[in-house]
């Protein structure tokens, strides 16, 4: 659906956006992830036809962002960070105005506001101003006028900054409803929120990529399956070399806890191999003390981090 090869946009001296190339696939729900400043905002912009690259390539369903700005646009609904929203509107004549932009008339049109009111949960809001409207029922308003068009692309620039707990929560549940219906790019910087909602990541960092592909392959590299064992003190080191030079064991770092105890970090060679078996049958046959046994599954946070951290050890040696 998205194909990015070497994407580069400049402000002056300034570099946002530095070769970026990556794929997303028809239908995927997609987080895009970067810190504050990583050129997310820049990329997206970009990917809704509002303004051309400086250099590669972009295209959109097959339309090169350059060549066809307007083709492209007519493919995406753009929800930005800032809801642009006419508070003196009622919510069903925002949403008809949407429509009638992207060229709807008549029936259709009709049709098609009434399919989005209902699916964003909007229905008993329908006739309510948009400036007496809570935070939470804007962004559905934003999201609602978005989907008008029937658009294959939904691209959602932080769509829940703002929100409070409830709200967000409602939001994520929506865009599940969504899924499979169309291609959804969501850019945030917030993980919990992305590894909530998304199974396609594209991870940028200073207008470089990171890493992208399917969620649970990026979170199943080095590192994931990591067993966590609380071990006697006293035993530690005899239970931390046998387990060394085991050949399903990548590594094991030793570090100390409270009072007698400390805790080993065992890497499997296998990402896919769960060694919790195997270190307990080898602190039975060492008689080593066992509190406690449990494997650390690998967050998106700890990912990122990883891959951020590969990134500037590079820079730095340039």
């Amino acid at each position: 659906m998205i194909r990015a090869v070497d994407l580069t946009r400049t402000y002056g001296p300034l570099t946002a956006v530095d070769r970026l190339s990556f794929e997303i696939p028809q239908g995927a729900i997609c987080g895009f992830l970067g810190p504050n400043g990583a050129g997310k905002s820049t990329t997206i912009r970009m990917i809704a036809g509002l303004f051309p690259p400086d250099g590669g390539s972009l295209t959109v369903g097959g339309v090169d962002v350059r060549a066809d700005p307007l083709g492209v646009r007519q493919q995406v609904g753009y929800l930005p960070e800032t809801t642009p929203l006419y508070p003196e509107l009622r919510l069903e004549e925002y949403v008809r105005f949407r429509g009638r932009l992207a060229g709807l008339q008549g029936d259709q049109l009709r049709r098609s506001v009434d399919r989005v009111i209902d699916v964003c949960g909007l229905g008993d809001m329908r006739r309510r101003l948009i400036g007496a409207l809570s935070r939470g029922f804007r962004q559905r308003t934003g999201l609602a006028a978005a989907m008008v068009a029937d658009p294959p692309l939904l691209v959602l620039d932080e769509p829940t900054v703002g929100l409070d707990p409830l709200q967000q929560s409602a939001f994520r549940a929506l865009l599940a409803d969504l899924a499979g219906d169309r291609t959804v790019l969501l850019s945030s910087h917030l993980l919990a929120e992305v590894e909530a909602s998304c199974t396609w990541l594209v991870m940028i960092s200073g207008g470089q990529l990171l890493g992208s592909g399917p969620r649970e392959e990026l979170l199943t590299g080095r590192g994931a399956n990591c067993v966590l064992a609380e071990v006697a003190r006293d035993s530690a080191e005899e239970l931390r070399a046998v387990l060394a030079e085991r050949t399903d064991v990548h590594s094991v770092e030793m570090a100390p806890l409270d009072g007698s105890w400390v805790r080993l970090s065992i890497v499997p060679s296998d990402p896919a191999l769960d060694l919790r078996s195997i270190v307990s049958a080898e602190a039975a046959k060492k008689h080593v003390g066992l509190r406690e046994l449990r494997r650390d599954e690998r967050t998106l946070e700890q990912v990122f981090l990883e891959l951020a951290g590969r990134a500037q050890s590079k820079e730095s040696m340039r």
